[in-house]
């Protein structure tokens, strides 16, 4: 259901069967393709995938587009990049997250 929120799918209403399968194919599809951006990201930005915000990317993208309106050809994964800070694509470091450092660090060692 968050998906379908962060998509605007969230009101759309369909009784039949045929139509509900194909909004729960369409929105695992767009969940999909959202959190392997937000891996490619992580990825980029030297980040675990727990830092990076899905929400944000998927909010940001209308960026990209705009950007493609006034004729400039950015590549997807580098123009999130280069912008992570201004578009907040990195979550705080919580608590947990350096406990899990810690724990990680405790087993394996180095970091």
């Amino acid at each position: 259901m968050r998906t379908k929120r962060l998509l605007g799918l969230a009101s759309l209403w369909v009784g039949d069967r045929h139509g509900v399968e194909m909004q729960r194919y369409a929105t695992w599809l767009c969940y999909a393709v959202l959190t392997d951006l937000g891996a490619q990201v992580a990825e980029a930005l030297a980040q675990p995938l727990e830092r990076i915000s899905v929400e944000m990317v998927c909010r940001r993208l209308d960026h990209v587009s705009r950007a493609m309106d006034v004729g400039e050809t950015p590549a997807l994964v580098p123009f999130l990049v280069q912008h992570a800070r201004l578009f907040a694509l990195v979550k705080a470091e919580r608590q947990r997250h350096k406990d899990r450092q810690k724990r990680e660090l405790a087993i394996w060692g180095k970091p």
